[in-house]
């Protein structure tokens, strides 16, 4: 049976140029700068600096066939969806994870170490005396720890791999040996197998004493009444006096339970943040700068232009001058585009902070985060006329330096919640006050979850237990029992 259907489809095709100004405007500073120098590097027809005369301008050579390129339409950035055109552009989201390079960038260590932490460990073992054998297996066992200094595979497994991937045949034994030569690099504790060992390893380096040897026998054979501080247990176990628990206990606290975190040369990233807006406060009103590298001086190469003149002037217009002519004008248009697309994105980016800075005005004159208003990306893109994907590319990735410090834009943007008085009020005033009311608590009997939510709502904020959890978790505060202090 033959059946015809009849299907509409709304669609809108986005030109490379709008796809351009999209990338160009979730650009923090430093990348921007990056990308200036690439568009500068690739096309001669653009150079940095004032030109007091622009004579480059419509001409026989504006044609149908030239039109193909698409370097001198206008770009519209309203009511476009970009999202489903940039399938490595950057989350517009701003609630998901911070970063504040692109996922496109190529990122920068500003601070990166020569040496890298695996590099550190082989540089170790060279001070240990091993045949070929035992140094393969070793090397291997080092380039088994990931990034926070343990290993995290059995011994059998290792034996397995080595065997099948580099051609090693050993046993368990040979590993575990070569494992306690690896337990005996710096930093203290890596190589480990998990949590506990990697604590004893640390412990058995210390100068021993009496709290030493606590600790050790606590982690070794009570580390989980230890990690469930389950205090009175332990008091009761070894017959101690709580001051002597508390001195042990610090002993462990001390400890780093990640060794190959803190290592100044692994391959982690310490990015260097410009704040891409300053908010400054003159004579009561506040005053809202964009940082000036976002405005860089730039024009149309006027030896292109006099390239064009000379060629609009010849008589004779050969094939292939007409083959270096247009690409010329490619050239050109695709300089004059960038520049127009640069000051798009200046105006997109005031325009947007701008709107953000009055709205939050409570906030930004006097620094109390309790005073930061409900926002979320419509608001601001209602009142600047812009689609929400742009301002969330604003917001997602850029930073501004306030006099209470910078700041990362997205933080300013929360959902609303209603007090007892029925008034709108911000998420993050609300966790600010639970923040205050958990480090105000006794340590010693820390607040369920349930007790906060009654707090809570005797200051007049009539939240569930679950919410609470769900806030307390956000802001990275662990649960009662794990707050506690002896």
């Amino acid at each position: 049976m033959l059946k015809q259907n009849l299907q509409f489809k709304l669609s809108q095709k986005l030109s490379p140029q709008q796809i351009q100004l999209m990338k160009l405007i979730q650009l923090p500073t430093l990348a921007f700068e990056q990308r200036l120098l690439e568009e500068m590097n690739e096309n001669p027809a653009l150079e940095s600096g004032k030109e007091e005369e622009e004579i480059y301008e419509k001409d026989e050579f504006d044609n149908e066939d030239y039109d193909d390129y698409e370097g001198s339409d206008n770009i519209e950035t309203d009511d476009i969806n970009i999202d489903e055109y940039l399938s490595n552009d950057e989350t517009p989201d701003y609630k998901l994870q911070t970063n504040n390079y692109s996922e496109e960038e190529e990122r920068e260590n500003p601070f990166a170490s020569p040496v890298s932490f695996h590099q550190d460990l082989i540089n170790q073992l060279n001070t240990f005396i091993l045949d070929d054998s035992d140094r393969e297996i070793a090397e291997f066992l080092v380039g088994s720890i990931d990034d926070m200094g343990y290993i995290r595979r059995s011994v059998q497994d290792i034996v397995d791999d080595m065997a099948f991937t580099q051609g090693i045949y050993t046993d368990e034994k040979n590993v575990e040996r070569m494992l306690h030569v690896i337990h005996e690099l710096e930093p203290s504790g890596v190589g480990a197998r998990d949590l506990q060992e990697c604590l004893l390893l640390q412990l058995k380096h210390k100068t021993p004493n009496q709290d030493i040897a606590l600790a050790m026998d606590i982690i070794e054979n009570q580390f989980e009444a230890f990690t469930k501080k389950h205090y009175d247990k332990l008091l009761q176990k070894y017959g101690i006096s709580q001051e002597q628990l508390k001195k042990t206990i610090h002993e462990i606290e001390k400890l780093n339970p990640k060794p190959g975190g803190s290592f100044t040369g692994n391959n982690k990233i310490t990015e260097n943040i410009v704040p891409d807006f300053a908010i400054r406060i003159n004579d009561g009103e506040l005053e809202l700068t964009l940082n000036g590298r976002n405005a860089p001086s730039l024009h149309v190469s006027k030896d292109y232009q006099e390239m064009m003149q000379t060629y609009k002037e010849s008589r004779d217009k050969s094939n292939s001058q007409k083959e270096a002519v247009q690409f010329i004008k490619q050239k050109l248009d695709s300089a004059k585009w960038f520049i127009d697309a640069i000051k798009q994105r200046q105006e997109t980016l005031f325009v947007t902070m701008n709107a953000i800075m009055h709205f939050q005005q409570e906030y930004f004159l006097d620094g109390e985060e309790t005073s930061l208003k409900p926002m979320i990306l419509k608001d601001i893109a209602d009142m600047v006329g812009l689609d929400i994907s742009t301002v969330s590319r604003v917001a997602n990735s850029k930073y501004v330096d306030t006099p209470y410090g910078t700041k990362l834009i997205k933080e300013f943007f929360s959902e609303a919640m209603k007090n007892d008085q029925g008034e709108d009020v911000s998420t993050l005033e609300i966790k600010k006050i639970l923040q205050n009311v958990i480090e105000e608590e006794d340590k010693h009997k820390p607040l369920p979850d349930d007790q906060l939510a009654e707090i809570l709502k005797e200051k007049g904020y009539p939240i569930a237990r679950r919410t609470i959890a769900k806030y307390r978790e956000q802001l990275d505060i662990p649960v009662a029992r794990m707050r506690k202090k002896i």
